[in-house]
């Protein structure tokens, strides 16, 4: 069964002013529609078809010959778990679970605000940050291009896209800005709650 582009979970206007509509018809409509189309095409015929996106990811991660289904996939799956990384209203300090993991862990939100923004801002080229848990604890990583935690063994509970399309229109650049507002005023932190206690 082939593969279909998620809707966004709010309006395309709903983040702005942080992040445009006009953002989020070239990143969803365009880039991350893209991704989907290749994928089908890619996977069509193939023992690949009747598989999970995410059983595509770890099935052809490393594989040479499979580079482009698994950078599809990969890229699918990603820019989905980054939209619902997102809210209108978000931001800020965590409340519940996920706080009290993070002040655990990381000795307190600022802490890992600051080690999010460094992992986002020093990601060279395109690539993710992530909030992930492994073996019991948060982490936060960074992956190169469509690399993402699911391929490490690691549950991801929050992430960031710092290519340069998902920021460019908005902030030109400034990828520190584009972070910072990220923290600030969008993440989900209701959806990283959901995902920790279902992890």
């Amino acid at each position: 069964m082939a593969f279909e582009l998620p809707a966004l979970p709010y309006a395309s206007d709903a983040l702005q002013p942080y992040m445009s509509a006009e953002t989020f018809s070239f990143h969803h409509g365009k880039h991350h529609a893209a991704y989907v189309t290749n994928l089908n095409k890619l996977i069509e015929g193939t023992e690949l078809a009747s598989k999970s996106l995410e059983e595509i990811v770890k099935a052809t991660f490393g594989d040479p010959a499979k580079a482009g289904i698994f950078n599809n996939a990969a890229q699918v799956w990603n820019h989905t778990f980054f939209w619902e990384s997102m809210k209108p209203g978000g931001g800020g300090a965590p409340t519940g679970a996920i706080a009290e993991k993070i002040n655990a862990d990381f000795g307190g939100y600022d802490q890992f605000a600051e080690a999010f923004k460094t992992a986002a801002a020093t990601q060279f080229g395109s690539g993710w940050a992530w909030l992930v848990l492994e073996n019991g604890t948060l982490k936060v990583t960074k992956t190169p291009n469509a690399e993402n935690p699911l391929v490490h063994g690691q549950t991801p509970l929050l992430t960031l896209d710092v290519w340069e399309h998902a920021y460019y229109l908005d902030y030109q650049n400034r990828r520190p800005d584009f972070i910072s507002t990220y923290l600030e005023h969008l993440v989900n932190w209701d959806a990283a709650n959901a995902r920790l206690a279902a992890a």
